[in-house]
């Protein structure tokens, strides 16, 4: 019983590291994608004419 307790919280404790981890390069991602898209806006505002 005690082993199964063991494998079964490893398993689990595997699976919240790599959540972790994809979700941390995720936000990065999200974050350098609207850096980049600010970036753009704030460059291209000079040609709108209203």
């Amino acid at each position: 019983m005690e082993e199964r307790t063991y494998k079964t919280m490893n398993g689990a404790g595997a699976l919240n590291i790599v959540v972790g981890v994809i979700s941390i390069v995720v936000g990065v991602a999200c974050g350098i994608l609207m850096i980049i898209s600010g970036a753009k806006l704030l460059a291209g505002k000079t040609k709108i004419l209203f």
